[in-house]
């Protein structure tokens, strides 16, 4: 037991009741990341410094695009927590796949849904699937950090019992002191995700398409490894092949298909937009 234990700040999950219905954090960082993100691609599209000319995709169409990305977030997010993490349960009782409300929601599953309203989307209009791909991806750790903090507020998906200074003591974690691996995430996953990303398009990673989903498969790979070292695997799944986490196991065909969409882009003349 650490000497010292930061307590858990107990914020109601429920942000605020509206007669029956209750506004939770966790469908606010939803509604938050989409629009900030949107709000942000915009800024980069609008940028022709950032593309080396126009961009290949106008406002119009991003804006159009919400909607589909939206759906497809939601929709694999919550197909792939039940395939990949609680499939038996849902299996038993299907009526609870659409209560959304009571959370289970996957990275990779969301990730998928939005590849897929990407390509779509990007062939219905016309447009570089690897361009909207790229502002797609820029924008995704605002999300990911709003996501991981609502995780943290709702005590949920705490970390692994440790000793650190900054060990916390979870509601539903038992009396054991933790890592708040939630925080860890946020950090990981949005913050440095976010400037890292930010930092390869001012470079001039946007004349290159398809660097960015690359870079951003790369980058939450690795953060997300990572951080499931100190996270506490769910309980109904637990430690897989070798001590891995399905976290880390479906990590590792993201980092590799990241690693291919960089090699394609490096070894992909050099577009330019008029």
């Amino acid at each position: 037991m650490p000497l010292f234990v930061i307590p858990f700040p107990a914020i109601d999950p429920v942000l605020i009741h509206v007669g029956p219905l209750a506004i939770r954090w966790y469908a606010l960082a939803y509604i938050c990341g989409i629009l900030i993100g949107w709000v942000y691609a915009r800024a980069i599209i609008r940028s022709e410094r950032l593309w080396g000319g126009k961009a290949p995709m106008t406002l119009a169409d991003f804006d159009d695009f919400v909607l589909w990305v939206t759906l497809g977030i939601i929709l694999g997010g919550r197909i792939g927590y039940v395939l990949f993490y609680n499939f038996p349960h849902y299996a038993a009782h299907p009526s609870e796949i659409l209560q959304l409300w009571n959370g289970g929601m996957s990275f990779h599953g969301g990730f998928t849904g939005c590849v897929i309203a990407v390509i779509l989307f990007a062939w219905t209009r016309r447009i570089s699937i690897l361009s909207l791909g790229d502002v797609t991806c820029a924008v995704g750790p605002i999300g990911l950090f709003l996501g991981r903090i609502a995780n943290f507020i709702n005590g949920e998906l705490w970390g692994r019992p440790t000793d650190v200074p900054w060990a916390m003591i979870f509601p539903g974690g038992g009396p054991i002191p933790r890592h708040p691996s939630q925080l860890y995430e946020a950090t990981l996953e949005g913050l440095v995700l976010l400037g890292v990303l930010a930092l390869l398009i001012r470079l001039g990673a946007l004349k290159r398409p398809g660097f960015i989903i690359g870079a951003f498969a790369v980058g939450y790979s690795i953060a997300r490894i990572t951080c499931e070292l100190f996270r506490e695997p769910d309980i109904q799944l637990g430690f897989l092949w070798g001590g891995l986490t399905m976290g880390q196991i479906l990590s590792a065909p993201l980092l590799l298909a990241g690693l291919c969409f960089i090699a394609y882009s490096i070894r992909h003349p050099q577009t330019r937009h008029s």
